[in-house]
């Protein structure tokens, strides 16, 4: 039977009380599983943080030693227990480290997808379909009006122009990928990474999934006009640079908000559109759909009459 109260949100975040553990807690608590190290799914200070060996890479870089007390590190596909609760991880395809948290309880399973995406991505582990009698997905782009273009068409629109480009991401996993991308399709330029992706992309590496050339920003280099630069800065950076001049201005993301007085729009969301949640439903085949992270109020229409959908947040 399906517990209607198997998680539940308190101060702290998402709760599992039958295990006794919390779930991309938003501040410290005795015992976190988390599914993957963006700074809204995992907070540090923690006594215990179960969680892949990528996510722990670069929990423990970001938060140094705030990141918790003991990590519990687990490869994907290798089941564990917090008391009652079989807990399993498995790819989820949003960055470096991402898991889909599969938890089986009294003969019923729960799959918490944290953030994920279904698109291609040379430098992370794909998405991998599980079974499941409840899907607690996200719900980011729930919404009929968006759908992801494809990427490699996106991507190219730098190969439209020979200027300099400032290019906005974030340090985690959009970086990367773009880099991955930026060599595959647009090979005659060059990328330079801002000091504080340097560190990530390094781990990066050290896991096997190198995002392909770069340099560290040189800004001699980028006061060169027409050179086919492009210099990856992160938010704050490229918020910060609204004068600089010989270059055009892009931010790299799914939400319209972000291209707003940019020079090229460039639509590239490291999370699942409405298609690809339909397509996840489709394949993990659930009895219920808990929503949280975004607006579940589509798809509970989308299934009025067809199946439950349960919104948590």
């Amino acid at each position: 039977m399906i517990l209607d109260d198997f998680l539940t949100f308190d101060e702290k975040g998402l709760f599992c009380h039958y295990g006794d553990f919390y779930i991309d807690p938003q501040q410290a608590v005795e015992q976190a599983v988390v599914s993957h190290a963006h700074g809204d799914h995992a907070a540090g200070g923690s006594t215990k943080v179960f969680c892949t060996p990528g996510t722990a890479a670069i929990m423990q870089l970001r938060l140094k030693k705030n990141a918790g007390k003991e990590f519990l590190i687990f490869k994907y596909g290798e089941s564990f227990n917090i008391k009652d609760v079989s807990l399993t991880f498995y790819p989820a395809g949003h960055i470096l480290g991402s898991a889909l948290i599969l938890m089986e309880y009294k003969g019923v399973k729960y799959l918490y997808t944290g953030d994920f995406k279904l698109q291609d991505d040379e430098t992370c582990e794909p998405m991998q379909f599980v079974k499941a009698d409840v899907l607690i997905t996200e719900t980011t782009f729930a919404d009929p009006q968006v759908i992801h273009p494809d990427v490699e068409t996106e991507i190219r629109k730098l190969n439209l122009t020979n200027h300099n480009i400032l290019m906005g991401a974030y340090s985690l996993g959009k970086s990367q990928r773009l880099v991955s991308l930026i060599n595959k399709y647009c090979p005659q330029r060059k990328v330079l990474l801002h000091h504080s992706m340097l560190s990530i992309s390094k781990i990066y590496e050290d896991f096997a999934f190198h995002p392909g050339k770069y340099e560290p920003y040189n800004r001699k280099l980028m006061k060169a006009p027409d050179q086919g630069f492009v210099y990856i800065v992160p938010p704050l950076t490229f918020d910060s640079y609204f004068r600089a001049k010989n270059v055009l201005r892009v931010f790299a993301s799914g939400w319209k908000k972000l291209h707003r007085q940019n020079d090229l729009e460039l639509y590239i969301s490291d999370h699942a559109d409405w298609n690809d949640i339909l397509l996840t439903i489709e394949n993990v085949e659930p009895k219920q759909v808990w929503t949280l992270h975004g607006d579940g109020s589509h798809l509970k229409s989308y299934f009025e009459g067809k199946l439950r959908i349960k919104i948590l947040n």
